[in-house]
């Protein structure tokens, strides 16, 4: 080739050079192609042309001439770069990637506008990053090719490949540029398409079907606990993120004065536990990504990060992106849409490809599921703890000591319930005995806490004055006149006055029941209207003289009304014949077999609070 080129004589040079390319393709296409030759042949090609570039002079043609050279040159570097049958990427001394081609696109997964821009090593693993910058570095400095062998971050899967790198020069260009052209290690390039030969609609599609199958799992999961609980959703979704989308996931809560690190899944390997623990140890600090993201409640997405500190450091100065070999980092804030309650990062390394903007919209749904489950459980929790301080104030805190009597009570919440239960009981000392009362307020919540109290100090109060619980019940059923709930309850006055009489009044309650200890059960009189509903109250009433080791045994309808899977209701009969089982029983074994008895009936469901309480008459101890 002459030291000068003419435009005429550069033309045929670049017809020679489509027509050899285009042999180059056809051999790279072949079933078993010979990349490696391919490649060497597609370099010496770009030798030749960069050759030819470099003597065709601007000052050796005239200005119509120029104006054919600067065409004929673009025509070169489109002919020999864009359409080379192997992938290539033209980048600045620096490693920044000024142009791809398509075949580069194609390896990546991407569009070749997305990798312009950006530094070359993004795209590549962690491991062979700092060789690969030092192989530029020698490559740009003596001018020699190079080679080394690189793990491509590609959507569908990682691709190793062998990458040689050469220096070139071209006009206009102050400094000179690196060639890099890319050998997968397998011997073949990525196919555009995915063996299944979906077109890049059914791709698309499959890919939206997926996250939505997703999203699908993560509302299941969140909303299948019966009460919510803040720890387990968390951990759900750390499951489930791991499995279908991240090799890494970090969950950040904010607390009173910072954002606290809340928990870190990772592989399931001895060395992640390690890191988990380091990971842990680090809250995330203002400049971080988490941080900015829970700050701004803006979500980000970086499919190959350029930065490694951007998710801090740890204790000992390692970058967390190094630790856990992050290339590809995606975080939102876990937002109820009035504020941010945290943050969620996901991390991955080339398994699970590069995250995209398709990715980005999942995970922002499933945090703002998490975000409204966590609200529930925190609103859940500070009503729980409203419900038992009231409910402790409706039960008495330890029962009393009554001579001669062997006395015990139970109380079981519904397993479902977030407020407070109208199930009370008491036992206090009256002028002329004990008195013992069960009652139930219809409805729950705080109204229901403040009738109940109404009902069960107005009791006590009105017994020190009136020996007869048909007189007492009758007053305190004034008293509750203009509330809006009513109140069933049936109160025992036992006298110990020369004798054991036990006088019965129920307000609309389920009747007592005499225990003997031969097992004989009798059910006492009912009747009555419940409280606060009518003027003319009249509760039913009824007197039992009661013989050593007779037991009577208080229950609100919540005993009765217990039911199995089926809807099947645990009865009356049911409640007789685990007292007669437990006759000489204490007590309080007795309840404890009753209690047993029904949660081993409803499976341990309890739709309704329920309240017992039990004496029994012991044997009288000689003077």
């Amino acid at each position: 080739m002459s030291d000068q080129l003419e435009p005429e004589v550069l033309l045929r040079e670049i017809s020679g050079l489509e027509d050899r390319l285009g042999e180059l393709r056809q051999a790279a296409a072949m079933p078993e192609p010979d990349l490696r030759t391919t490649l060497d042949a597609a370099l010496v090609e770009l030798d030749l042309a960069m050759s030819a570039l470099r003597t065709f002079g601007a000052g050796h043609a005239s200005t119509g001439s120029r104006a054919t050279a600067a065409e004929s040159e673009r025509r070169v570097l489109r002919t020999v770069f864009q359409d080379a049958p192997v992938p290539l990427f033209l980048m600045d001394r620096d490693g920044g990637v000024r142009r791809v081609n398509h075949q580069a696109a194609v390896l990546l997964d991407t569009s070749a506008g997305y990798v312009a821009g950006k530094p070359f090593t993004v795209f590549c693993d962690l491991a062979t990053r700092a060789a690969l910058r030092s192989q530029l570095a020698a490559v740009v400095r003596t001018g020699e090719r190079r080679q080394t062998t690189v793990g491509f971050l590609s959507k569908q899967r990682p691709v190793k490949a062998v990458v040689t790198l050469a220096r070139a020069w071209i006009r206009g260009e102050p400094e000179p540029l690196v060639v890099a052209a890319v050998t997968p290690v397998s011997g073949r390039l990525p196919d555009p398409k995915p063996s299944e030969e979906l077109t890049a609609g059914d791709e698309a599609a499959a890919a939206v079907v997926h996250r939505m199958d997703v999203l699908a799992s993560a509302s299941e999961l969140l909303l299948t606990e019966p009460v919510f609980n803040e720890a387990v959703a968390i951990r759900r979704c750390a499951r489930l993120l791991i499995a279908e989308l991240a090799d890494w996931v970090i969950v950040d809560l904010a607390g009173d004065t910072a954002l606290r690190r809340q928990l870190v899944f990772g592989p399931d390997d001895d060395r992640c536990d390690e890191i988990i623990q380091s990971l842990e140890a680090v809250d995330p600090q203002p400049g971080t990504l988490p941080y900015t993201v829970h700050s701004t409640r803006q979500t980000a997405v970086h499919a190959h990060v350029e930065d490694l500190d951007m998710l801090g450091t740890a204790a000992d100065g390692t970058s967390v992106c190094a630790m856990m070999g992050a290339t590809s980092v995606l975080s939102v804030p876990i937002d109820d849409g009035e504020k941010s309650i945290g943050a969620i990062t996901l991390t991955c390394g080339g398994e699970n490809g590069p995250f995209d903007l398709l990715d980005l919209g999942v995970v922002q749904r499933l945090a703002r599921h998490l975000a409204l489950v966590i609200r529930a459980a925190r609103l859940y929790r500070r009503r729980a703890a409203v419900a038992d301080t009231l409910q402790a104030g409706l039960l008495p805190r330890r029962m009393p000591t009554v001579p001669g009597i062997d006395l015990a009570a139970r109380y079981l919440g519904a397993t479902n319930g977030e407020e407070v239960g109208g199930d009370f009981y008491d036992v206090f000392e009256t002028p002329g005995g004990w008195s013992f009362v069960l009652g139930d307020v219809c409805g729950k919540g705080e109204d229901a806490a403040a009738v109940t109290a109404t009902a069960r100090n107005g009791i006590r109060l009105l017994s020190r004055f009136h020996q007869d619980p048909v007189e007492v019940l009758t007053m305190v059923n004034e008293a509750l006149l203009n509330e809006e709930r009513f109140v069933t309850a049936v109160l025992v006055g036992l006298s110990t006055d020369g004798g054991r009489k036990a006088t019965i009044s129920t307000a609309g309650h389920p009747p007592p029941i005499l225990v003997r200890p031969d097992g004989v059960v009798r059910i006492a009189s009912c009747g009555g209207v419940p409280l606060g509903v009518f003027d003319d109250f009249s509760p039913g009433h009824e007197s039992i003289e009661l013989s050593e080791g007779d037991t009577l045994l208080l229950h609100s309808d919540g005993v009765l009304d217990t039911v199995d899977v089926h809807g099947e209701r645990f009865g009356q009969e049911r409640l007789i014949e685990v007292l007669a089982t437990n006759s000489v029983k204490p007590a309080s074994d007795m309840l404890l077999a009753v209690e047993r008895a029904l949660m081993d009936f409803c499976d341990g469901d309890l739709h309704d609070d329920l309240s017992v309480l039990a004496f029994r008459l012991l044997p009288q101890t000689p003077q």
